[in-house]
C-alpha cells in the first residue's frame, strides 16, 4: 500500500491548474500555465491521461463485442478469483477488492479492448491493465498511453527554453507502481525509462506482491536521471497533485463526483472541475 509523502524541505511543489484538456487540443496549455511560474532547473511533472488525450489517444469501449474470453476475464477471473480469493489472499488494497466484486457487465468490454490491444499478459491483471485510463473520459471512451512519450518531453523541455529561457526536466509519470525486487524495478505497464523494467503485465503484478513499491512510474524524462531522483522527484508531484484535485483515480470516483453513471459523463462534466495535469518541482 503507498503512503502518503511528506515533501522534503529541499523541494517545493507547485500544482498547474487547467482546465480539462479535450481530446485532440494542444497540450500547450500546460506550457501557458506556467508564464511568470517555471524556473531554471525546475523539473516539470505531467500525468500521462491528459497528454493521451491531447494526442487523441482514446477509445470507445463500446464498440468492441466482448468475446468468450473477455467474459472469463471479467465475470470468472477478475470478478470472482481476485475479488474473494487471490486479492485477499494477495493483500491487495480494500478498496481494490471491493471494486473487482462489483465490477459491472461493462467491464467484458473492457477487457476484450485489453485483449485486442495488449493480449494476455495485460488482460490477465485484474485492474488497472496496461495503463488504460478509465476515469477522466467521457462516456464508455478510455484513454491509452501517450505515443512517443519521450518526444513528448524533448518538444516540451524545448519549446518552454524557446518561448521562457529556462532550462526545465520534463517527466511523464503514470500512477501505476513500479516495484522492486532483487535490486530490479520493473513496472507492468506496456513502457518506462530504461532504468525500470517494463512490459511485464501479470507478472510484475504478481512480483510485486513480494517485492515493495517504489512509487509511480515514469514513462520518459527529458535528460538522463539516476532512478532514485526519478522516483523522489514523481512521489513528490503525485502527492501534491493528490492534495490539489478532486480524487478520480478510478471510474468508481468519477461517477461518486458527478453522482452520474459512467456512461453519461460528458466533456462539460469533466470541465467542471479543478485539474492538475502537472506539477513544478523545483529544489532550493
Amino acid at each position: 500500500m503507498k503512503k502518503a509523502v511528506s515533501i522534503p524541505e529541499s523541494y517545493k511543489a507547485i500544482p498547474i491548474h487547467t482546465n480539462y484538456i479535450k481530446p485532440n487540443q494542444s497540450y500547450d496549455i500546460i506550457i501557458d500555465a506556467l508564464e511568470d511560474v517555471v524556473e531554471d532547473n525546475d523539473f516539470l511533472v505531467i500525468s500521462e491521461t491528459p497528454i493521451a488525450i491531447s494526442q487523441g489517444r482514446i477509445v470507445d469501449e463500446s464498440r468492441f463485442k466482448p468475446s468468450f474470453a473477455a467474459y472469463l476475464l471479467a465475470d470468472w477471473w477478475s470478478k470472482y478469483l481476485w475479488g474473494y480469493i487471490l486479492g485477499p489472499l494477495f493483500g491487495i488494497k480494500k478498496r481494490t477488492i471491493r471494486n473487482l466484486k462489483r465490477l459491472p457487465p461493462e467491464a467484458r468490454y473492457h477487457k476484450e479492448l485489453i485483449l485486442r490491444f495488449y493480449g494476455w499478459k495485460h488482460a490477465l491483471k485484474p485492474a488497472s491493465e496496461a495503463g488504460v485510463d478509465l476515469s477522466n473520459a467521457p462516456g464508455t471512451y478510455v484513454s491509452l498511453l501517450p505515443i512517443k512519450p519521450q518526444k513528448v518531453v524533448d518538444d516540451i523541455s524545448s519549446e518552454i527554453y524557446s518561448r521562457m529561457g529556462k532550462k526545465v526536466t520534463v517527466m511523464i509519470i503514470d500512477t501505476d507502481a513500479t516495484y522492486k525486487l532483487a535490486g530490479i524495478s520493473f513496472t507492468s505497464l506496456p513502457c518506462a525509462i530504461t532504468q525500470i523494467k517494463s512490459n511485464l503485465g501479470i507478472f510484475a503484478y504478481l512480483l510485486g506482491r513480494i517485492g515493495t513499491i517504489q512509487g509511480p512510474t515514469t514513462l520518459a524524462v527529458s535528460r538522463f536521471m539516476n532512478l532514485e531522483q526519478v522516483i523522489e522527484v514523481s512521489l513528490i508531484a503525485e502527492e501534491c497533485q493528490k492534495k490539489n484535485e478532486i480524487n478520480m483515480e478510478t471510474v468508481y470516483d468519477m461517477t461518486q463526483t458527478f453522482n452520474e453513471d459512467f456512461s453519461g459523463v460528458t466533456v462539460d462534466m469533466l470541465d467542471s472541475v479543478p485539474h492538475t495535469p502537472a506539477v513544478i518541482v523545483r529544489m532550493l
